[in-house]
């Protein structure tokens, strides 16, 4: 992996009926969130589509024009609706079929010749022109084109894939990130004073996260920057000013 100052920025595209029905749960999405963010790579945006060819063209150009990296999960198994290998190949505009050298990690697999039947094969077609991304686990590939990174959805299978990937990717410099608790301070008291800060230190992301315990909320303060003096700055300011807020509350009554 290398390494630029430059902002590297990515979306996930989600593909599947499934998802959008909610009879799968996604596990993906934040595994890869995760995965970027430890290489400094902005997760900007995340879709999800239906098993319908236009769509899936239509948010596979969309994003790759957009970011650095777009990733996709599911849709490239056996079965007639997986269908992202073609419409991936249809927004490249480029040609599809069988590909070698997948079908020879298939073969790894299913060593019977009658077990790589015409179903099977389906996970070998793989647009002319992209390199293969190896899966360790059920051996069908997923594969790369252009800045497009096309996975599978079965979360084991697309880890896998991810750690392939790793190595190839331009990472940025991480994002550093301290957590303020706001000592029982409603976000309505601090709001304005929060927005104030915000706007006084640019090149850093503030956000307020309320948790509520089950009597109280409890919120915390996470302010984040890539400068380490940016984020020490910021940090000073949102600490002195719930100080200040807890140091202004009433005096409890005895």
């Amino acid at each position: 992996m290398s390494e630029t100052d430059a902002p590297v920025t990515a979306a996930v595209l989600v593909i599947g009926d499934e998802i959008l029905s909610g009879r799968t749960k996604d596990k993906n999405i934040g595994y890869i969130a995760d995965y970027l963010t430890a290489m400094g790579i902005d997760l900007r945006e995340v879709r999800i589509v239906p098993d319908e060819e236009d769509e899936i063209v239509a948010a596979v150009n969309a994003l790759r024009a957009r970011y650095t990296y777009l990733f996709t999960t599911g849709g490239i198994g056996p079965t007639h609706d997986d269908i992202t290998a073609d419409c991936v190949a249809k927004a490249f505009e480029v040609g599809i079929s069988h590909d070698e050298r997948a079908v020879a990690m298939l073969r790894t697999r299913y060593e019977n010749p009658a077990d790589l039947n015409e179903a099977r094969l389906r996970m070998a077609r793989i647009p002319h022109g992209a390199d293969l991304i190896e899966n360790p686990i059920s051996k069908a590939p997923g594969f790369r084109i252009g800045n497009v990174h096309v996975m599978a959805g079965v979360p084991s299978i697309m880890q896998a894939m991810m750690d392939n990937i790793g190595p190839t990717l331009k990472g940025g410099r991480t994002m550093l990130s301290v957590s303020i608790d706001a000592q029982g301070t409603p976000e309505g008291a601090y709001a304005s004073g929060l927005g104030a800060i915000q706007k006084a230190h640019p090149g850093v992301i503030i956000g307020s996260y309320p948790n509520f315990t089950g009597k109280t909320f409890n919120n915390q303060i996470v302010v984040r920057s890539r400068d380490e003096a940016l984020l020490a700055a910021a940090k000073a300011a949102v600490e002195a000013l719930i100080a200040e807020l807890v140091a202004a509350r009433p005096a409890p009554v005895p």
